[in-house]
């Protein structure tokens, strides 16, 4: 890993959470992710499946966490299972993981060898009543891959068909939804690197760039600052391209008198930031393009007023959508028939803001959690109303990302850089 060693005492509590939810005398087994294969006989780069990465911090593949709080034995109550460390491997795959080295990241003290779990395992599984599996139950999974949760459970049904079984994502879903203040002071890194690379970006972005360039100057920043890389694939659109939502190409010419949207986030610590700036390509908004991104900056200041605890999405989108309609009819966007004459299931605002505003935020960048119950404190969200018009070739969107309090919410991107003004001056330096 890139950063630096984040505290245990983290995944410490996050155990001690999910513990504190499991029904009595029951094991609650998780697994790493798959290394998929890409062609011949290379693989994608790992990414540690981040419900196991959430409890243990550990982002070695191979790895197992059981967690047994009735076990007769108090040594085997959480078990951290790892690779055998190999020589021969190492010296064509690099180091794994030591016992030490695991029980400081993690603070899980025993540690078992996957080689030699199997016979231990069957005698704590004879003990348990019941069997507690994780699957991936995010409400985006869009995966037709038979991943490893999936054949672990099925195997498990099988080797053991009287055991009682539940859902650890079911658990999951609202604990991890819940960030406590050491989370975000990880998150707060990510976000950190990523102002200081938003900063570098508009010294260095003029007419005749390419969005290729700005990427590279991005990842560059990332990785200087210990980043473990972006959280996700950068979108760097300029001109009409900012209208495409999950725009990637980044192979077009930045042109003078465009407006560049740049959606990016760095990944620290296995959390991730979310920032979207609009920003003007020769360093000066038009009249008409500081009209529309003023009122894009109106709904996002709007939408941030109304983010509390007790609100739904369902009610706070609305409502957004409520102001959005307000605004552009103010900018020419819409006329009062469109507003009368509105379908209520497709209302006339989306024609120019198609997405949703909001998402949850941590460890992924679609993070785990509800979207129909009322907002709970300590949940993290991004901020990210749009207006796209396919008239005048131009898409603005504005995100940053919010920690919800029990008194509001708290702008974790408050220092970066977001009105015209702010832009304008630090681009002319």
């Amino acid at each position: 890993m890139k950063y630096l060693a984040l505290d245990p005492s983290i995944f410490i509590s996050n155990r001690r959470r999910f513990v504190e939810k499991m029904t009595k005398n029951a094991i609650a087994i998780f697994n790493s992710n798959d290394e998929l294969p890409t062609n011949g006989d290379q693989v994608y780069k790992f990414k540690q499946n981040a419900d196991l990465f959430w409890l243990t911090g550990i982002e070695q593949e191979d790895t197992m966490l059981i967690l047994f709080p009735n076990n007769p034995d108090p040594a085997h109550r959480e078990v951290l299972v790892l690779v055998r460390p190999n020589e021969m491997k190492e010296k064509w795959d690099g180091h794994r993981l030591r016992l030490q080295e695991a029980q400081a990241i993690s603070g899980i003290q025993t540690i078992v060898w996957l080689d030699s779990l199997d016979a231990m395992l069957q005698p704590w599984i004879h003990l348990a009543d019941t069997i507690y599996l994780n699957t991936n139950e995010n409400d985006r999974k869009a995966n037709l891959v038979s991943v490893r949760d999936y054949r672990y459970a099925s195997m498990m049904r099988e080797r053991y068909p009287l055991h009682q079984y539940q859902r650890s994502a079911k658990i999951l879903k609202d604990l991890r939804s819940i960030k406590s203040a050491a989370e975000i002071q990880v998150m707060q890194q990510a976000i950190d690197i990523t102002d200081q690379t938003f900063r570098r970006v508009m010294q260095f972005v003029k007419p005749g760039v390419m969005e290729y360039e700005i990427e590279a100057e991005i990842m560059h920043s990332f990785l200087s600052q210990r980043a473990t890389g972006p959280a996700y694939g950068s979108i760097i659109a300029s001109g009409d391209r900012a209208r495409v939502l999950h725009y990637v190409e980044n192979n077009q010419v930045c042109k003078d008198g465009e407006l560049l949207l740049m959606d990016f986030g760095a990944e620290y610590g296995g959390y991730c930031a979310d920032l979207t700036r609009t920003i003007p390509v020769n360093g000066k908004f038009t009249r008409r393009q500081k009209t529309v991104y003023n009122a894009c900056l109106h709904l996002h200041q709007y939408a941030a007023s109304i983010l509390k605890p007790g609100i739904s999405i369902i009610d706070y989108t609305e409502k957004v959508g409520d102001e959005a309609t307000i605004v552009f009819q103010k900018i020419g966007l819409l006329r009062k028939s469109d507003i009368k004459n509105e379908n209520p299931d497709n209302r006339a605002y989306r024609k120019y803001l198609y997405h949703g505003i909001s998402h949850h935020l941590g460890i992924d960048v679609h993070d785990l959690g509800t979207r129909t119950e009322p907002i709970k404190a300590g949940m993290v969200f991004t901020i990210e109303p749009g207006i796209y018009i396919e008239e005048e070739q131009m898409g603005i969107r504005i995100e940053n990302n919010f920690w919800v309090t029990k008194n509001g919410n708290k702008d974790l991107m408050k220092n970066i850089p977001i009105t015209v003004e702010d832009i304008e001056a630090f681009m002319k330096k």
